[in-house]
């Protein structure tokens, strides 16, 4: 038997060595497995005629019969087209082509039959059908045909010849050389206990249905093949870590805790967060080292629940750690717990690449000796030069800016790895977790801290700029701050400098009596922090940015945020940057700025930002809009695999089924030697070894 992998696609029947080379530029279709795992990505039901009386401009790919009564050429020069009048007796439709002209006269004879496919326009009040297939009656079989395939082509692919067309043919060739069935990827046990299709059978039915229950079955088959191997991996990565890392064991809770607890706790803790503060207890008490996500709306109190954890650490003898993006943010989160601790005897440091000399030196020093408890950071807190004398906590936050192989440097300083505390103020969806910190076990705050007003958001289109600007005078008068945030996207970034720039000036125009920050990339870090630190302060009513303000600044007294042409920003963007407002009592707004041209999808993203302030269902929504490669921050944190037929938006109850399944394997094979599970094992290493690095999936 042939082994698919192997087989190259050049040696393929009307592939050859150009076209192969195309394919593996294009496609990364290398071998006949890439071909036979590139998937239709829409199907055309083949299986009816219409008549030409029932159709009109909105119908999709449609099948006609009958004959051309005449051709035409009409227009010069690059206008010039070529249109056949075609019928079926009742009613007649044009059949238009701007290419090939003097090709096609020859070949297409007036009065005999054919088949016409293709999709129907209105042009003129008349029914237009541009380039479609022809063929001879004759071949017609329509409940053969079934559903025709449709792969998604590039330009350079169609420049060589290689449509969709071309690409149907070549996987009818790929499985003309098939000999015997496709070799089995899942258990007999599996396949039978979730009935699905054999493997064979889904492969053919992907890319020719015969109808569309079977086209429904193929689909679910390969679903839960490509879902059940992504789970699997995780889960099994994740419980051989648990056996390799013992944890530090944190017997408990004691002097330092309780006095913060008692003493210096500045409001009462929220249900939410009390319920994830046990769940971090029980962790750390367990021997096994903690990797926990805490995701929780901006504002929620994630700092504080990630303060007391650490305390824990404390508490038995351990020094914890906090890592942040940013300086600024760093700089916040120091303020903040240093403030917390006040009247405490507990010694709190940051460490920036900025702290340099002897400051810099006393900090290591102290971090050696242990006399530094808690540490606060930037990636400088990674350099080797930077040691613990016990290091039993760290906390992460905004997860997706750090990658796997930056945790893994702060494991290795402590000859136990430290328990993972991994914040993120981006809510991600569940089924999307599920994947991208599989192996995390994930704790979520789901209310905010009392007094806190939910910001009102309102849409408004930008020629009504009079009522916008009296009402943030009205604010400001009122001793509150404003930001107004320009898009910043590296495609267009020029532009959008100047429009900041533009708009920076037209502020200063409006606003004469206010002081103005302004804050964009290209800055200095050290003047955008200078800026930053001036509006922090007070010292200046209104900052103009553009997203850089995003993660993280605290300014309580900030009450309106102004999303300039906010069609241009993404659903989570959207929902981070109203989360700069609101930190304080009083009622803040978020207001929506766009021009009134907006696609469906957009005004879809605004209503939904308008309707609810719920980060999570924001991200539901978001995964569905943009699908899970555009979400903020998924690239960074490595879906290292490429999903070619499941959906984690539309797949969700799927992906969590199959983890359920997955599960339940390794319960009953920890050891992945059982003879009956040999297939699942062989696919999965066959997987790590083409992937890169699956285990990177965390």
């Amino acid at each position: 038997m042939f082994d698919l992998k192997t087989r190259d696609i050049k040696f393929l029947q009307g592939v050859g060595l150009q076209r192969a080379t195309l394919l593996g530029k294009e496609l990364e279709i290398f071998s006949l497995q890439d071909l036979l795992y590139y998937f239709p990505y829409k199907y055309v039901d083949r299986s009816r005629l219409y008549y030409i009386h029932e159709i009109d401009g909105n119908m999709p790919y449609i099948q006609l019969k009958g004959e051309i009564l005449s051709f035409e050429t009409i227009g010069e020069g690059r206008n010039r087209r070529l249109v056949a009048h075609f019928s079926d007796g009742t009613g007649v439709v044009d059949l238009v082509w701007f290419q090939g002209i003097k090709y096609l006269t020859g070949r297409y004879k007036v009065h005999e039959e054919y088949i016409v496919f293709g999709k129907p326009t209105v042009f003129n009040g008349r029914v237009n059908v541009a380039h479609p297939d022809i063929e001879p009656a004759g071949n017609l079989t329509l409940s053969l045909m079934g559903l025709q395939p449709y792969y998604n082509t590039t330009e350079k692919m169609k420049r060589a010849g290689l449509n969709s067309h071309a690409m149907e043919k070549l996987v009818k060739n790929a499985f003309a050389l098939l000999r015997e069935p496709v070799r089995e990827t899942l258990s007999p046990g599996i396949v039978e206990k979730h009935h699905l299709m054999a493997l064979d059978d889904a492969l053919r039915q992907i890319h020719f249905p015969q109808n569309p229950e079977l086209l429904r079955k193929a689909q679910y088959r390969l679903k839960f093949e490509e879902l059940f191997y992504v789970q699997l991996n995780i889960l099994r990565y994740a419980k051989d870590r648990q056996q390799k890392y013992r944890g530090l064991y944190f017997e408990r809770v004691g002097e330092i805790f309780n006095t913060f607890y008692t003493q210096n706790l500045p409001f009462q803790l929220t249900n939410a967060q009390k319920r994830v503060i046990k769940e971090i207890r029980k962790d750390v008490g367990s021997g096994r080292q903690m990797n926990r996500l805490l995701q929780g709306d901006v504002g929620s109190g994630k700092t504080l629940v990630a303060l007391m954890s650490m305390l824990i650490a404390l508490d038995n003898g351990f020094q914890a750690c906090l890592m942040a993006p940013t300086e600024i943010l760093a700089t916040q989160h120091y303020e903040t717990i240093s403030q917390l601790l006040f009247g405490m005897n507990v010694s709190v440091e940051l460490l920036t690449g900025s702290v340099k000399g002897k400051k810099r030196e006393h900090i290591l020093r102290t971090l050696l000796t242990g006399e530094t408890r808690i540490l606060i950071g930037t990636h400088a807190v990674l350099e080797d030069t930077v040691g613990f004398s016990s290091l039993g906590m760290v906390v992460i936050d905004e997860q997706h800016r750090f990658g796997v192989a930056q945790r893994a440097k702060l494991w290795n300083k402590n000859i136990t790895p430290p328990h993972v505390l991994v914040m993120t103020a981006t809510p991600i969806p569940r089924t999307l977790a599920m994947t991208l910190y599989g192996d995390l076990d994930v704790s979520v705050i789901d209310e905010l801290p009392p007094g806190r007003k939910p910001v009102q958001t309102i849409h408004q289109f930008d020629n009504r700029r009079a009522g916008l600007y009296a009402g943030i005078r009205k604010q400001i008068a009122e001793g509150r701050q404003v930001y107004i945030v320009y898009p910043l996207i590296k495609e267009s970034e020029k532009i959008d400098i100047k429009n900041l720039e533009e708009g920076y000036a037209h502020v200063c125009e409006e606003f004469p009596d206010c002081r103005v920050s302004k804050v964009h990339g290209k800055m200095k870090p050290s003047e955008k922090d200078e800026e930053m630190q001036r509006f922090v302060n007070g010292e200046t009513q209104i900052m103009v940015a553009t997203t850089v303000i995003e993660v993280g600044v605290n300014v309580p007294n900030a009450s309106v945020m102004v999303i300039e042409n906010a069609e241009r920003f993404g659903l989570s963007q959207l929902h981070q940057l109203r989360g700069r407002v609101g930190r304080g009592a009083e009622q803040s707004y978020c207001i929506l700025v766009t021009s009134y041209k907006l696609s469906e999808d957009t005004r879809r993203r605004l209503e939904i930002m308008v309707q609810t302030n719920d980060g999570f269902e924001i991200a539901e929504a978001d995964l569905k809009l943009r699908g899970p490669g555009d979400l903020e921050g998924t690239q960074q944190s490595g879906i290292a695999f490429d999903l070619k037929i499941a959906d984690l938006a539309r797949d969700g109850q799927l992906l969590q089924y199959v983890r359920n399944v997955a599960a339940e394997l390794l319960e009953h094979d920890p050891s992945c030697s059982s003879t009956e599970n040999e297939i699942v094992w062989r696919q999965l290493y066959a997987l790590r070894k083409t992937h890169v690095n699956w285990a990177a999936i965390s």
